[in-house]
């Protein structure tokens, strides 16, 4: 299936980040790429946006950037706004105060 021109661009742009995060650490492609678990051609074809890279490689690096937390948005659940509306109009339960002797 070919990607869209859309989606392309989109991790083109992804590559680019890595690769500014990577410069701005000051780590040449092969330190940072053994630090990922890969190899310098690898890293270059994440950086050059590659679609081909597998997604593990993506993770160890953002992994490497202290970034792994921004996985957890990729596909966040969404919020349900009636449900969400419906839990704040329920009754919170109250216990009685026990009367002291």
């Amino acid at each position: 299936m070919a990607m869209a021109e859309q989606e392309k661009n989109l991790l083109v742009a992804l590559g680019e980040r890595l690769q500014q995060e990577r410069l701005k650490r000051n780590e040449p492609q092969i330190l940072f790429a053994a630090r990922i678990g890969t190899s310098v051609p690898t890293l270059a074809k994440m950086e050059a946006g590659n679609p081909r890279v597998q997604f593990g490689h993506w993770v160890a690096a953002l992994a490497i950037l202290g970034r792994e937390q921004e996985l957890d948005l990729l596909i966040a659940p969404k919020e349900d706004l009636f449900e969400k509306y419906e839990q704040s109009q329920k009754p919170k339960r109250r216990r009685a105060s026990r009367k002291r002797h």
